[in-house]
C-alpha cells in the first residue's frame, strides 16, 4: 500500500499545506488505497529533498507532489486526465503553474511575513517541538520563509502590491470556473487536486485578509470547495 508522508491535519482541514493537501486530494479522486503514517516534524530531515510530502510505494521512494503524481499516473494509469485533448491538458498545466508558482508564493506572504498570519501559522506548524527547539525553529523557519519570498522576487513588493497580485489570480480563476462542476468542465481533473487545496487553504482558514476577502465575492469558488469536499471527503 501506498505510504503518504505529510503534515498533520491542521487549521480544521486534512492539511494545511496546499501541496500535501493536493496529493491527498489526487489520492482520493483516484481512488488508489494508501495510509498515512505518524510524521513528527522532527523527522522532517529525514524526507527525500528535505520537504513534504513525499510518499513510499514498495522500494520506491518518490518525493515531490507532482513528480509523485507523475509516478503514480505511470505506475497506476491516468484515470483522472485521460479524457482530456492536447489543448486541455496545457491550459490545466498553465492553470497549475499559476497557482504553485505565482499564487502560493501570496500565501505564503500572508500566513509567514504577516503578523496575523504568523501568530496563526506558528503554533500550527510547530506545536510539536519541545524547548529549546520551540524557541528556536519557528523563527529560524519564518526567516528562511522571508528570504525564499525576496529570492522568489515576491516579498520585494510592497503589502498591497502583494495583496493585488493575489487577487488577480483569483478573479481569473473565477471566472475561467464560472458555473462548471469542475475547473476543466464537467468531468473532474487531477487539476481539481491542486484548485480544491489551495482555495480550501485560503476560505477555510480562520485568517481574515484582503485576499480572501476578494475571494469570498466569488461564490463559485466556495460552491466548489463544497462540492469537492463532499465528493472526496464525505
Amino acid at each position: 500500500m501506498i505510504q503518504l508522508y505529510q503534515f498533520a491535519p491542521a487549521l480544521g482541514l486534512p492539511n494545511a499545506s496546499p501541496f500535501c493537501m493536493k496529493l491527498e486530494t489526487y489520492l482520493r479522486m483516484a481512488g488508489l488505497p494508501f495510509e498515512i503514517p505518524r510524521f513528527k516534524l522532527s523527522d522532517l530531515q529525514k524526507a527525500p529533498k528535505g520537504k513534504l510530502p513525499y510518499i513510499v510505494d514498495g522500494t520506491r521512494t518518490v518525493a515531490d507532489s507532482s513528480l509523485i503524481i507523475d509516478y503514480l499516473k505511470t505506475t497506476y494509469g491516468d484515470s483522472l486526465d485521460r479524457w482530456m485533448k492536447p489543448e486541455q491538458r496545457a491550459v490545466a498545466l498553465a492553470w497549475q503553474r499559476l497557482l504553485e508558482e505565482h499564487f502560493y508564493w501570496v500565501a505564503v506572504y500572508l500566513r509567514w511575513v504577516e503578523p496575523e498570519g504568523w501568530a496563526l501559522t506558528r503554533p500550527s506548524f510547530f506545536q510539536g517541538l519541545k524547548a529549546p527547539l520551540a524557541w528556536i525553529i519557528p523563527p529560524m523557519a519564518r526567516r528562511g520563509m522571508r528570504a525564499e519570498l525576496h529570492g522568489h522576487g515576491m516579498g520585494r513588493h510592497s503589502r498591497e502590491e502583494v495583496h493585488a497580485l493575489g487577487c488577480r489570480d483569483l478573479t481569473a480563476l473565477a471566472e475561467f470556473l464560472g458555473d462548471k462542476p469542475f475547473i476543466m468542465g464537467e468531468q473532474p481533473s487531477s487539476l481539481d487536486a491542486v484548485v480544491y487545496s489551495f482555495l480550501a487553504n485560503l476560505l477555510w482558514v480562520p485568517l481574515e485578509t484582503p485576499v480572501k476577502a476578494h475571494a469570498q465575492q466569488y461564490p463559485q469558488l466556495e460552491r466548489y470547495c463544497q462540492r469537492m469536499k463532499s465528493r472526496y471527503y464525505a
